[in-house]
This record gives C-alpha cells, sequence and structure tokens, in this order.
C-alpha cells in the first residue's frame, strides 16, 4: 500500500510518500510545497498553489491512501481559519480523484512514532529519520507529513476494519468522494 501523508500549512506544506508491506516500511519521497512564492495577501492564489501542488503529487506517486492531519484550534483565530483553508484545499485536491483520505490529530501521529503525545518536532524528526532508515532526519514538515503517513501503515487497516465492521465514528475518518 502506498500511503501519501500531508502535514497542511498556508505557507509550507509537508509531504512524504512510503510504500507498508505489512510491518515492513519503504521510504519513496518528502518535501515541502511552498507557497510564499505568491503574492502575499493573494490567498487564492496560494491555496491554487497548494491544491495543484497536491494534484502532481498524486499523479506522480499514484498513492493508494492519503494521511492528512486534523487542524487543531490555535489561540488566535485568524490563523486557525487560514490553515483550515489550507487543509480544505488539499483535501479537495486529494478526494477529487477518489483518493481514500485518513484522519490523523498531531497528538495521534506523536504517539505512534515517538510513543508519546508531547514529543518535539526534534524528536519526531529523529524517530522518522530512525525508522524509515534515512541518512538524515527530514525537514520537520516533511517529517511530520512522513509520520503521519507511519501512523495509517500502523492504524489504517484496523480503522478501516471498524469501519467495514460498522463501528461507527473511529479515530480517523475516511473521506471517499461519492
Amino acid at each position: 500500500m502506498r500511503i501519501l501523508g500531508i502535514d497542511p500549512g498556508l505557507r509550507t506544506t509537508g509531504f512524504g510518500v512510503l510504500d507498508a508491506e505489512g510491518p515492513r516500511l519503504c521510504y519513496v519521497a518528502s518535501g515541502v510545497i511552498q507557497t510564499h512564492g505568491a503574492e502575499q495577501g493573494n490567498l487564492p492564489a496560494r491555496l491554487k498553489l497548494l491544491f495543484d501542488g497536491i494534484t502532481e503529487l498524486k499523479a506522480r506517486y499514484t498513492p493508494d491512501v492519503a494521511a492528512v492531519e486534523i487542524v487543531f484550534v490555535n489561540v488566535n483565530p485568524q490563523a486557525t481559519l487560514l490553515l483550515g483553508q489550507a487543509r480544505g484545499a488539499c483535501v479537495t485536491a486529494l478526494v477529487a480523484s477518489d483518493l481514500p483520505v485518513a484522519e490523523y490529530t498531531a497528538l495521534q501521529m506523536k504517539q505512534a512514532v515517538a510513543g508519546h503525545g508531547k514529543a518535539a518536532k526534534t524528536q519526531v524528526q529523529a524517530m522518522v529519520q530512525r525508522l524509515l532508515g534515512l541518512p538524515a532526519a527530514p525537514r520537520p514538515d516533511a517529517a511530520d507529513a512522513l509520520g503521519l503517513a507511519i501512523t495509517h501503515a500502523h492504524a489504517g487497516p484496523a480503522v478501516a476494519r471498524l469501519h467495514a465492521a460498522g463501528a461507527g465514528r473511529t479515530t480517523s475518518s475516511m473521506y471517499r468522494r461519492r
């Protein structure tokens, strides 16, 4: 199963791609989509850059599923709204071609990757490097995206079985365009 992890952000969106074969994880690619090149005050142009970037990643890596971080509520409501719009552009690009999308909180990802939900960014980077056997730690946004893909590789099959059994809401929701 090929998993595309997405850590949404308006300035920098991290992505990570890995192949999961049973318990074995194989690194494919990671990086970031930058939107700060767009005109600073032009939110629609930045959202289009995100949409187009995610669409290009789907075409290049042909994932079977995507794992996206759920937006947290920030102290600054304006920042939360902007992050929500960036996330919406990413999710829309993913579901436009019927790609299943699983959602995980930052806490769930940190627990899966580092063993506790309050792990620092540097701890997540180090654990992602170690789990995937990378020569260097990925940058923070890419590490978070790879962490989301790792989380789905470990939790996704169990969550899918719960959904199939009619368990109702679980820790991960799956979106699929119908």
